[in-house]
């Protein structure tokens, strides 16, 4: 039924400068893999083959990853070598790649907008490629896209947060109406403390029905002058459904240097050296 997943990678990723300068943060690798190829291993998992990615300035490698490189594999045909290329070359046959250029970087709101060209009007999800969650067993798409079977919904993935760092995320309220799922009531980004209302964040995975498009179309600029697509899911909430989804998994907030480190030393313990 969610046949389509969107990756908005326009952003600068200046938290890694100087790193970031020249190198898109979505292909900084996690061991031997860019972050980005682990969203789309995510995606795939979850039964999606419409990757649907938009791009900014300086994100052509982001291309050329999800591409042949007749080079190489040349040089490397017939070696021991050849091997590393299995995974990505499945990737590459198994899934069909479309770009969109975000002239602007007006906020998640404004580049999930600008994916609409390539969605269509179909149910779609979200991934974004810094937050990276892990479940060996399912994915956290695969359960969200089990849950929108049942709802036919938007759906968010949240997951609880210390106190001090509520100020950082997209923070729901609302009715637990069964177990790791609410009913989203009330949503506010970023909010000032003594504000909030619950410790529930927001974390980059969604699965949005295609109305979106038309509410974001009409969201005006919010928190930090920029389209937040929480404002437009608050419209959504109140005008009919949002479900919230406390995941199953690990997640990583590859976004700054800390969790950046902390993904790497995981995934290198309990992915790379499980399948040596």
């Amino acid at each position: 039924m969610i046949k389509k997943c969107l990756f908005p990678v326009a952003g600068y990723g200046t938290r890694f400068l100087p790193a970031t300068k020249s190198m898109p943060k979505e292909m900084m690798p996690v061991v031997n893999k860019p972050l980005i190829e682990y969203g789309v291993e995510e995606a795939i998992q979850a039964g999606m083959n419409g990757m649907c990615i938009v791009m900014g300035r300086g994100k052509h490698s982001i291309m050329d990853h999800f591409d042949k490189n007749y080079e190489l594999e040349h040089q490397i045909n017939g070696t021991n070598k050849e091997e590393l290329l299995i995974n990505i070359r499945k990737i590459i046959n198994e899934a069909n790649f479309t770009y969109i250029r975000q002239h602007e970087i007006k906020g998640l709101g404004h580049a999930i907008l600008t994916g609409q060209a390539l969605i269509g009007n179909e149910p779609f999800a979200v991934l974004l490629a810094d937050d990276l969650c892990i479940n060996k067993e399912k994915g956290i798409l695969s359960q969200m896209v089990e849950l929108y079977k049942q709802f036919h919904c938007s759906i968010i993935a949240v997951r609880e947060v210390p106190k001090n760092e509520i100020h950082k995320y997209g923070i729901i309220s609302g009715k637990n109406i069964k177990n790791r799922l609410y009913q989203v009531d009330s949503m506010l980004e970023k909010p000032e403390k003594s504000t909030e209302s619950s410790n529930l964040a927001i974390i980059g995975r969604y699965i949005l029905t295609p109305d979106i498009f038309s509410i974001i179309n009409k969201t005006k600029p919010g928190k930090g002058g920029e389209i937040q697509i929480t404002d437009a899911l608050l419209y959504q909430a109140q005008s009919g459904c949002v479900l919230a989804y406390q995941f199953k998994g690990e997640r990583f907030d590859c976004g700054n240097v800390e969790g950046y480190i902390e993904a790497t030393n995981y995934c290198f313990k309990n992915i790379y050296l499980a399948n040596k």
